[in-house]
This record gives C-alpha cells, structure tokens and sequence, in this order.
C-alpha cells in the first residue's frame, strides 16, 4: 500500500473516529508488527525533536500495555480502518491544548 494511500486512510479514520489496524516495520528489531489502534495525528513532534513527520497513534494491543507510537511513514506497511469506534476522551492523557492538531478535526472539547 502506498503512503498517500495510509494517509488518506489514517485522515479518514480520525474524522470517523474509528480505530485502525496498522502493520508496521518496529524500530527496535525489524519485525512486522500488526497493532489495532486509534489515530492521533500526522505531523511533527511539537517539541521539535526532529523534522520528520509521523502517524502519531495510540497502540492498544502493545504487550506492555497500551501507549503512545509515533511511525515514520517508512515504518507502515499497511493501515486499514476498523468498523469499532473510540472515543477520544479515553486515549488523551495529556494537558489537552486546543487547536494544536495538524489535522483539523471535531473531536467537541479535543479539537
């Protein structure tokens, strides 16, 4: 699947507020993981970390428990949106600060 396709398909999933199915590439040892998840965003870090942009997720089916992943577009093989919903209140675990999504969303109080 091509990257222009992942991302329409990540877009797409937060405006419906659906989960997703990702397969990626783990930076850590190569190995082909395949997560269900909730997307984020797609962008920078807000820190300035580096210049790269990345899917920011939420991984529900991580085996330490769920958390936070930020993928290089390299890193995803393939991205499919899933029929369940979620609900953005139980995946935000931070000091929520309005307008700072780069995709432009209605998520009510977390746009």
């Amino acid at each position: 699947m091509s990257r222009e396709d992942n991302l329409k398909k990540f877009i797409i999933a937060i405006h419906q507020k659906r989960k997703i199915k990702v397969e990626f590439i783990a930076k850590s040892d190569r190995i082909i993981k395949t997560r269900k998840c909730a997307p984020y965003d797609y962008g920078k870090f807000k820190t300035g970390f580096d210049d790269y942009e990345r899917f920011h997720i939420w991984d529900y089916d991580s085996y330490g428990g769920s958390h936070y992943l930020a993928l290089l577009p390299e890193q995803i093989l393939k991205i499919e949106i899933l029929d369940e919903t979620f609900d953005p209140e139980e995946i935000i675990n931070w000091e929520f600060v309005p307008n700072r999504w780069y995709i432009k969303r209605d998520w009510e109080k977390f746009s």
